[in-house]
């Protein structure tokens, strides 16, 4: 059986799966729908909501990002694992104690204001539309490589099975979704890691393999990679090239960002009890955990295979480089989606990968008629290329695109449902309509879903960056926006209604600027995206922190100058903050 059918066969195989799922366990009620009727097993949950949060930034752009940046990617590991520690302990149990099902919904009743929710709503779908985007393109990645579609055939297909799941089942059929697409997407990515590891360094267990020995030669692994490396050109692949300053706070954007991003918070309203939300994000993280402790060595791995299987010789011997008419047949197919490019600049038929940006580099590389770096590398092809860089079967290659479309998928249902609640429970219900019927807010949250998946698809399609830079991007915008609204929701009893507002508008308002002005989105950006013009040297990835911080003190200030809340603020603060 041919690689496309194979692939054909096992993805088809896990869409029938999620499809089964959804119509076993389509919602019946606006509770089904919005909280999966509060009755899912902490561990089901845990699991679910590992699914909905390790996206295809997660599965197919972290790895990327590690392999290309070396240490500067650890950012992405600390922070986003990082924030569901803050989740666990300060959001989780309380919002369950709340009992409702948005989290709109909570920062409207807790600021007793209509305006305070509508605020919410827009700030959520902002933060949802640009996470959705890059699962969207993950999707379409997978797809245009592993079962050679155009990309906007690919995205037609991954909308199609969302429709079915998120517009039918809900939350219920989400949920249940999202454990098989767990169990999809950490067994794609843990085989190929321990074949590549036994591979290169003889240990099974990836975590180890990154500390161990390379069997060809004796090397530590990342001794040899940082000499390869630096023979290139690059910096080495254990120092950072980031300044502390912009470490630390793209690190606390994630981590902030991971407590406060919507999809992720609903799913503690799913469970029976107050004790189980804290159980579920203790499972979760340790589910997390599983695909994140593997990572860095994939990343390591990874760039090992793909520098050694392009450069075969030292600097200064042209002819040990890859001849491009001999290319591997990885190559080509790669090639074919865009994601990977060669130039023979210098006109010697080999693909000379080096570091164009050393000029010490370039000095002493002219003398063997350099010109240039000849190939380009999308960062988020990296571990979705591989197993086919280190020869894996087949099947092992078939089952990684099963993977990074489960993990797409799942975080992209996640995000479109609560676009679907913040529309139909939290505008229509809860502002525009009050009278509603429950069977028409249900039939208007399914529409609601079914328009968000065809904005979803068009931002896939038009994205504003790779994978993991529009995640963290909306990791920024969560914590500029809901979570200081929702952590002074819990914890004060001084915080009004028109703090909320401000600090909300202040912090959303301020990071989208910030953004806007040095990676464009949707139009061409005013400055250069680099350290000499970011505000304290803090990158557009990173400046969600220093949003917050301003929504924090634009909300204390403005609480400050105007009247106290009314009474029923303090009793519901206690209420929820009650074991």
């Amino acid at each position: 059986m041919s690689l496309e059918l194979l692939t054909y066969v096992v993805v088809g195989l896990s869409f029938a799966l999620y499809v089964g799922i959804a119509f076993r366990t389509r919602a019946g009620s606006t509770g089904d729908f919005y909280v999966a009727g509060k009755h899912v097993h902490p561990v089901a949950n845990g699991m679910a909501t590992a699914a909905d949060w390790m996206s295809a930034a997660s599965f197919i752009s972290m790895a990327g990002i590690i392999a290309f940046l070396g240490y500067d990617g650890s950012v992405y590991l600390m922070g986003w694992t990082g924030g569901y520690v803050l989740l666990a302990l300060l959001l989780a149990p309380y919002l369950r104690r709340f009992g409702k099902f948005t989290v709109p919904e909570f920062i409207g009743e807790r600021y007793y204001s209509d305006a305070a929710r509508v605020v919410a709503v827009i700030c959520l779908i902002v933060i949802s539309f640009t996470y959705v985007a890059g699962q969207m393109r993950g999707v379409g990645i997978v797809f245009s490589r592993f079962l050679n579609v155009d990309i906007g055939v690919g995205l037609l297909i991954g909308m199609g099975v969302v429709f079915c799941y998120a517009v039918l089942g809900g939350m219920k059929g989400i949920t249940y979704t999202q454990v098989a697409q767990y169990c999809v997407l950490i067994f794609a990515y843990t085989v190929p890691a321990v074949f590549i590891s036994l591979q290169v360094t003889g240990v099974a267990v990836p975590q180890l393999a990154f500390g161990s020995e390379v069997e060809a030669g004796g090397e530590h692994l990342l001794t040899k990679l940082d000499r390869i490396v630096t023979d290139l050109g690059f910096s080495a692949y254990t120092d950072g090239e980031k300044a502390t300053v912009d470490v630390f706070f793209i690190t606390f954007a994630l981590m902030v960002g991971t407590a406060g991003l919507p999809h992720v918070i609903v799913r503690f309203f799913t469970v029976p009890k107050v004790r189980d939300a804290r159980a579920s994000a203790a499972w979760a993280l340790l589910f997390i955990a599983l695909l994140y402790t593997t990572a860095p060595a994939v990343g390591a791995l990874a760039r090992l295979n793909l520098t050694t299987t392009i450069q075969h010789g030292p600097v200064g011997a042209p002819d040990g480089n890859l001849r491009y008419d001999e290319r591997p047949q990885w190559f080509r197919t790669w090639e074919d989606t865009g994601l990977l490019a060669f130039e023979d600049k210098n006109g010697d038929g080999r693909v000379q990968y080096y570091n164009d940006q050393n000029p010490d580099f370039a000095a002493t590389a002219e003398g063997f008629g350099w010109r240039g770096n000849e190939l380009q590398a999308d960062r988020d092809i990296i571990v979705l290329a591989n197993p086919e860089i280190a020869g894996l079967p087949d099947w092992v290659i078939a089952l990684v695109a099963a993977g990074g479309i489960a993990a797409a998928l799942s975080t992209a249902a996640g995000l479109l449902l609560v676009i679907s609640a913040a529309i139909s429970h939290d505008l229509a219900k809860g502002v525009l309509a009050r009278r509603m019927s429950e069977r028409r807010e249900l039939l208007v949250g399914r529409i609601s879903a079914a328009c968000a998946i065809l904005v979803a698809g068009h931002l896939g399609y038009n994205p504003p960056g790779f994978v993991a830079e529009v995640v963290a991007l909306a990791f920024g915008l969560a914590a500029a926006s809901l979570f200081p609204a929702i952590l002074l929701g819990i914890f004060s009893t001084r915080v009004n209604k028109p703090g909320a507002i401000a600090g909300m508008l202040a912090g959303l308002l301020f990071t989208i600027g910030y953004i806007v002005c040095f990676k464009g989105v949707f139009v061409a950006p005013f400055l250069p995206n680099e350290p000499e013009h970011w505000l304290l040297g803090i990158s557009p990835e990173g400046i969600g922190g220093v949003g917050m911080l301003l929504n924090f003190a634009v909300a204390f200030t403005v609480s400050a100058v105007t009247a106290r809340p009314p009474d029923s603020v303090p009793a519901l603060v206690r209420r929820i903050r009650t074991p």
